[in-house]
């Protein structure tokens, strides 16, 4: 249990700041519905999924490229310094592209009087590519500490100059219109400030990595670089089809939906929705900080394959957790968003679903990872991506955004069945799959029994949810007791 404990360790380290930061990042969601229109609020959600994607091309897979090499060589200097070249270089080959057709990329994306916002979006999708191998050597070395810091201030950055810009400027200049905040405020910019905001955090994040940008020798090895980039390319293929996944729906919905229906007021309470499972994203993304080079890292072990699976049925434990908790009292957690966005709560349960199943293939993807078969990899991944456009077009037109939610939720159970069949027959780990599935089963019946017996008084209804709740905290327990006491000695 001692690498379970350690993974469970620096998981809780990344998980708290992830946790903190983004629950503090989060507010920004509730404080942008109470300022934006929903249509306000969907260029923003558009905008960002643009972003998402352009994060994970300008990255190219390079981080599981340089976890992989960085623990198959001890040219640590050399894979490190590469690898970071690399990312700046297509970095800055990036922003140049896009500042000289700006206007041509604006008018694309239909907006064609929103060319600024373009340009430091590209700033900003620069700067966080750039940064990402610095921060994947910090994750390497085991300073989770410094690395939870760092991402700590930059979400303290962004949300300080969001209400800066959004609160504090509008209230000065509404008492003193003389104030010097007219320099740098302009009523008529709107939602602008949010990518403006983002843009000084993405800045200061990046002074503050110096001292790891510092360590970077003056080297570039090209045979390195070729070796590296042929394994991560396949792992670029998986990210850009993983977006598909997540963010293609966000693009697709302006288009889709019908003008009359109002499309991005749409897309803006789709997006609302879709970030109250935030706590499930929390988790896994912490989770993913830590087992990527958790499984690098031991992989020569002789217990490796039954860590790996004891890692994926805590995983699905602690996810479904988080499932029934946002699902059994979504009266509560719907207070965080504005009254007009609350007829797309009923997209919160299958958006949470879609996201564990996410996670469930994220933990499997160890087997392509480690067997150097990255381009299986990148096949399931494109099946996968394949069908999330091909249902988001059937979908989304008769459904509107539920549409995007049963697409996303279809696709990554898919994706995930076909990777587990696949991956036994390559790197066979045995998982267990029965108290998985029955853990699974079990949650989804709770959910359901709590939608079919539904009290007129609240206060029967929140006790009935916490008893189910607690019900299955308790079958977790009896079942898993000699591990769970195991492991929460840490």
């Amino acid at each position: 249990m001692g690498a379970l404990k350690k993974l469970a360790g620096e998981t809780a380290i990344y998980g708290m700041s992830s946790i903190v930061g983004r629950f503090l990042n989060w507010w920004l969601v509730p404080y942008y519905s109470r300022i934006f229109l929903p249509e306000e609020y969907g260029v923003v959600t558009n905008l960002y999924s643009y972003v998402a994607f352009l994060l994970v091309i300008l990255t190219f897979g390079m981080e599981t490229g340089f976890f992989r090499y960085a623990n198959k060589t001890k040219e640590h200097d050399k894979i490190y310094s590469t690898s970071a070249f690399a990312l700046f270089g297509s970095s800055v080959l990036f922003v140049l592209i896009t500042l000289i057709f700006s206007g041509n990329f604006a008018g694309f994306l239909d907006y064609p009087n929103s060319e600024q916002y373009i340009k430091w979006l590209a700033v900003i999708v620069a700067l966080d590519a750039g940064t990402a191998i610095p921060f994947a050597n910090l994750r390497h070395e085991g300073k989770a500490i410094r690395f939870a810091t760092l991402k700590m201030v930059n979400i303290f950055f962004n949300i300080f100059f969001n209400l800066f810009f959004l609160s504090v400027c509008p209230h000065i200049l509404k008492s003193n219109p003389e104030s010097f905040v007219r320099h740098i405020y302009n009523p008529e910019f709107g939602v602008g400030y949010v990518f403006v905001a983002n843009l000084i955090a993405s800045v200061i994040t990046l002074i503050m990595l110096i001292p790891e940008i510092r360590k970077m020798k003056l080297i570039f090895d090209w045979k390195i670089f070729r070796e590296m980039f042929w394994y991560s390319f396949p792992i670029l293929l998986v990210g850009i089809f993983g977006m598909v996944n997540q963010n293609i729906d966000k693009i697709l919905i302006p288009e889709l939906v019908p003008a009359d229906q109002k499309p991005m007021e749409q897309l803006g309470i789709y997006g609302a929705n879709y970030k109250l499972a935030v706590l499930m994203n929390m988790f896994i993304q912490a989770f993913r900080y830590s087992f990527e080079p958790f499984f690098f890292n031991h992989q020569k072990n002789s217990d490796s394959r039954l860590i790996y699976a004891q890692v994926m049925k805590y995983f699905v434990i602690f996810g479904l957790l988080i499932f029934l908790g946002i699902t059994l009292f979504i009266d509560i957690f719907k207070i965080i968003i504005g009254s007009e966005y609350h007829s797309g709560l009923k997209v919160v349960p299958a958006v949470l679903m879609a996201n564990l199943f996410m996670g469930i293939y994220f933990n499997l993807s160890l087997w392509y990872k480690l067997s150097d078969k990255t381009w299986m990899g990148a096949w399931i991944a494109g099946i996968g991506a394949l069908l999330t456009i091909v249902t988001n077009v059937i979908f989304i037109p008769s459904m509107g955004y539920m549409g995007s939610a049963y697409a996303v939720l279809l696709c990554f159970v898919i994706m995930t069945v076909i990777s587990y069949v696949v991956g036994q027959k390559y790197y066979k780990v045995d998982y267990e799959l029965k108290r998985i599935l029955m853990y699974l089963g079990i949650s989804v019946g709770i959910y359901y029994l709590s939608s079919w017996i539904h009290f007129s008084v609240s206060v029967f209804q929140y006790l009935l949810n916490t008893g189910l709740f607690l019900a299955f905290l308790v079958l977790v327990f009896f079942t898993e007791k000699k591990d769970l006491r195991s492991l929460l000695k840490l």
